[in-house]
């Protein structure tokens, strides 16, 4: 089983080992290590920090192992209990609160779960904070609060009404628009967050439902990564029951993706470009995306004449390069929308509000609205090294193989072909360089990354 420690966290497997897997005494020691640095950059104030968690069964012990280790630190907690990443990530700000602690393992299986951390804008912390925290971690460095002094707990549950009210009050959004359209939605919720919140936004817009494992019980009905391969069941129930679309998200509900209304993937991809296309129309500006999500969202940024710009990957990084470039929409290709009007992280709930909107105002079906993005195809590999191989210096040796075409070294190595690209990055974890590409077609995308690993492995055997 395993444990991962992280500068954006921790995760792991329940039960077990300490410091093997995630255990209460990972979770705790985890805690109060980010109450120590809470302390630390809030000095003289008393620390409050929003506390929220998907469906997964591990949810409820760690949850209240987290809050009440906080509450021995002198922190008060708002408890939102069952909630969504993007939900807790709002509410840190609502509550004037100094962080936040967001209990889920995103797209990993039910036996997996992670406390990922908040700053007082309700973003993820930095690397500069997430080092400090691990260091605490390993010293134990922490001190606890006298009886007199302990923290509260608050309860409340209003978060997912406060999170859809915020997604109708955007400007962009116009709830009137969407119920005249009448779309006929099918929601796959694996048993999540998502199968509460994502049918309670959609009612409020005057859609009209089927909810497929609304219930959140955590007990996943399938891989809940929203790919292809793991969708059948929404993809057969949008043709049967003759819907206009289907939408799919994590158990976390900050990745989204869509079903056209035959049955196939949007392309999770193209989740970021349509909803760009929509924002971009009415507000001209920048967008941005990690290396590693397609091109498309550059060519849609420039029919609308706007600039393109690229980051590591990483929401981090992301955001960082967002806030930089004063982007006014961006993501990640894994179905992350980042909408900076209502706040900087991925929000499925935002997302879903700007596609439905786009939808409505084009008046065509899922499938035609795809037929008006360029089409490209990506492949996904990774090549196993010898963990005595310097992956760094491999990697700027690779450049010599594409002397002539743009690179870009800020994560890893990105180089831009005419008709394509190749993303080459090592891993901090363990001794592998993955490999993205994509092109015009899946053929090509596929030789592109072959050509890759081929070199890749003969300067790693060099």
């Amino acid at each position: 089983m395993t444990l991962i420690k992280s500068i954006s966290g921790i995760r792991g497997t329940i039960g077990g080992v300490p410091q093997e897997n995630l255990t209460p005494l990972d979770a705790v020691k985890f805690s109060a290590a980010y109450g120590t640095w809470l302390k630390s950059k809030h000095l003289n104030t008393r620390i409050k920090v929003v506390v929220g968690r998907d469906a997964r069964p591990s949810g409820p012990m760690i949850q209240s192992l987290v809050c009440q280790t906080l509450v021995g630190m002198g922190i008060d907690v708002i408890d939102l209990g069952l909630s969504t990443t993007p939900t807790v990530e709002i509410a840190v700000p609502m509550e004037a609160a100094q962080g936040g602690i967001i209990l889920t393992a995103s797209h990993n299986p039910k036996e997996w779960n992670a406390l990922k951390l908040l700053n007082h804008l309700g973003e993820f912390i930095d690397a500069e904070a997430g080092a400090q925290i691990l260091s605490w971690v390993e010293q134990e460095a922490f001190t606890f609060s006298e009886v007199d002094d302990l923290g509260t707990i608050t309860t409340d549950d209003t978060y997912m009404d406060k999170h859809i009210d915020a997604v109708l009050a955007l400007d962009l959004v116009d709830a009137k628009t969407i119920q005249q359209a009448k779309f006929k939605v099918v929601v796959d919720g694996v048993h999540s967050s998502g199968g509460v919140f994502i049918p309670a936004l959609l009612e409020r817009l005057g859609v009209e439902v089927i909810t497929l494992y609304g219930e959140p019980t955590g007990q996943f009905p399938h891989n809940p990564e929203p790919l292809a391969q793991h969708l059948g069941v929404i993809m057969n129930e949008v043709v049967a029951q003759k819907a206009d679309l289907g939408i799919v998200v994590d158990p976390d509900v900050d990745r989204l993706a869509f079903i056209s209304e035959d049955g196939t993937m949007f392309g999770e991809e193209y989740t970021l470009v349509a909803c760009a296309d929509y924002v971009l129309s009415k507000t001209p500006g920048s967008t941005c995306s990690n290396l590693s999500s397609t091109r498309a969202l550059r060519d849609v940024t420039l029919k609308h004449q706007g600039h393109y710009v690229s980051a590591a990957v990483g929401e981090v990084n992301v955001v960082e390069a967002m806030k930089k470039n004063q982007v006014v929409i961006g993501g990640e290709g894994n179905g992350g929308i980042i909408y900076p009007a209502s706040h900087y992280g991925r929000d499925a709930l935002v997302g879903t509000a700007l596609f439905l909107m786009l939808l409505a105002e084009k008046k065509t079906s899922v499938s035609e609205l795809r037929k008006q993005y360029p089409a490209y195809f990506m492949s996904k590999e990774k090549i196993v090294l010898d963990p005595k191989v310097d992956v760094d210096a491999l990697l700027v040796s690779m450049e010599q193989h594409y002397p002539n075409e743009q690179k870009t070294t800020i994560d890893g190595l990105k180089i831009d072909l005419a008709d394509g690209w190749i993303h080459m990055r090592k891993s901090n974890t363990e001794p592998i360089v993955r490999i993205y590409t994509e092109a015009s077609t899946q053929d090509q995308a596929d030789a592109l990354a072959h050509t890759a690993m081929r070199q890749i492995s003969q300067l790693g055997l060099g």
